[in-house]
């Protein structure tokens, strides 16, 4: 009983804190860099940030803990697998829209795409993440899939999901990390090695 409440107790601050992250990254872009638009511009691209931490970090990390929450231990466990499936292809969603938001604004700037170390692990990671939602797919919601392949796979399952989680959280410290570079190289505004609020507030987003 107490190990459980300690589960759930956590299990909420964590759902707090993925929260408090999209309200960061909401506020961030729409405080320092001037809202959003959908015109290929700047604009665009702030979307792109908002749309993978609410896509790959908070719906997906919602799904990957689906299953460790006492209450799906019991029971049916296909209303389960169904909000399992639909968190993570809603995240997967959300990744791609966001994907498109940078694609079209460095396109529409003629800026090239997929040159930083951020954006190969990003694509890496939204790649690995189809995959496996199409593998959940296949092995453990279609019925005529056999017991002893769901068996088989049920590790690679959960090994890989968690693994595609840990690459998100890289990708999107990676990328939130890049973009202060960026927008804070002293040109036009103070210096990312100055600590202004906002290197201050992005690096509070990052931890």
């Amino acid at each position: 009983m107490r190990t459980t409440v300690q589960f759930y107790i956590t299990y909420f601050l964590a759902i707090l804190l993925s929260v408090l992250c999209m309200i960061f990254v909401i506020y961030w872009n729409a405080t320092w860099r001037g809202g959003f638009a959908w015109n290929g511009s700047t604009l665009q691209f702030n979307w792109h940030p908002v749309l993978m931490v609410i896509g790959l970090i908070v719906l997906y990390g919602n799904a990957v803990i689906l299953y460790r929450i006492p209450v799906t231990w019991q029971g049916s466990k296909l209303p389960w697998k169904l909000l399992h499936a639909g968190l993570t292809f809603l995240a997967f969603i959300f990744a791609v829209i966001g994907l498109v938001a940078v694609f079209d604004n460095h396109n529409a700037n003629r800026l090239s795409n997929v040159y930083s170390l951020h954006s190969w692990v990003g694509i890496c990671t939204v790649s690995l993440f189809a995959g496996q939602w199409l593998l959940g797919l296949a092995t453990f919601l279609f019925p005529w899939t056999p017991l002893e392949l769901r068996q088989l796979a049920k590790p690679l399952h959960v090994w890989l999901g968690t693994s595609v989680f840990v690459m998100s959280l890289i990708s999107s410290i990676s990328g939130i990390n890049e973009k202060l570079f960026f927008v804070l190289s002293g040109n036009s505004t103070e210096k990312y090695g100055d600590q202004p609020a906002e290197a201050i507030f992005g690096n509070a987003l990052e931890s």
